[in-house]
């Protein structure tokens, strides 16, 4: 539907998705294509400030089904510019978009930094801006932090989870992944690497360089091709 032949209701409707979820949907005769913004922390169980710009998880994991379920949609475009956050939550997001039967695609705006990287990658095509920047980095947790060889554990086998995710949805090596994360010499204050644009295309863990025209194309291609089979 044009802007034009929208309701004030259906204007409003519009007004209020991209306010409060960062949200839009844009339809034209190739297709229908909903816009999620992941942007700022990806917050978990624990209320951030009110001053952190968040991506809530408890409104992204049911907007996702409905965007799989809902017959009006054809295709998804994920906007990151995110600093991280919560493992979890960010792992539950991506487990979401990587099952999605949908066309997907993700664009790196700015930053997709930490668990921003599996979020990055689920999507069925990843690309960057050439200016946009990833950190990988190894597990950390914040707060109060049992010094015990089961807490140790339980880190590596987080890890081990978000490294499988990773170079199951790219085609980074898991080597050349890990040594990006274990690197010493790239950040001041902590352990890993910053990865830009093009190195990330280099290496495969992320398919293009591209804009945000480039990733409508793609999905408006995907969206042909479904509707042909």
């Amino acid at each position: 539907m044009s802007e034009e032949n929208k309701t004030p209701q259906q204007r409003e409707e519009d007004r209020r998705q991209i306010q409060d979820f960062g949200s839009a949907v844009v339809k034209n005769e190739r297709g229908t294509i909903y816009t999620l913004t992941i942007i700022g922390q990806v917050e978990g169980h624990q209320i951030l400030p009110e001053t952190a710009k968040t991506t809530k998880y408890e409104h992204v994991l049911p907007l996702l089904a409905s965007i799989e379920e809902s017959p009006e949609i054809d295709g998804l475009l994920v906007l990151l510019n995110t600093v991280g956050g919560d493992i979890e939550a960010g792992l539950a997001i991506s487990e979401m978009i990587a099952g999605m039967r949908k066309p997907t695609v993700s664009l790196v705006l700015g930053g997709g930094h930490s668990i921003g990287i599996p979020l990055a990658v689920s999507a069925k095509r990843c690309m960057i801006a050439p200016t946009a920047s990833m950190t990988i980095h190894p597990v950390r947790m914040t707060g109060v932090v049992v010094g015990a060889p089961q807490t140790y554990q339980y880190f590596n086998r987080i890890q081990e989870q978000i490294v499988d995710f990773v170079t199951a949805n790219s085609r980074i090596s898991r080597e050349t992944f890990l040594h990006y994360m274990m690197a010493t010499g790239e950040i001041a204050t902590d352990v890993g690497s910053v990865v830009y644009g093009r190195e990330a295309v280099r290496v495969g863990l992320v398919d293009q360089l591209g804009s945000v025209g480039d990733a409508l194309e793609y999905l408006h291609q995907e969206i042909e091709k479904q509707k042909k089979d």
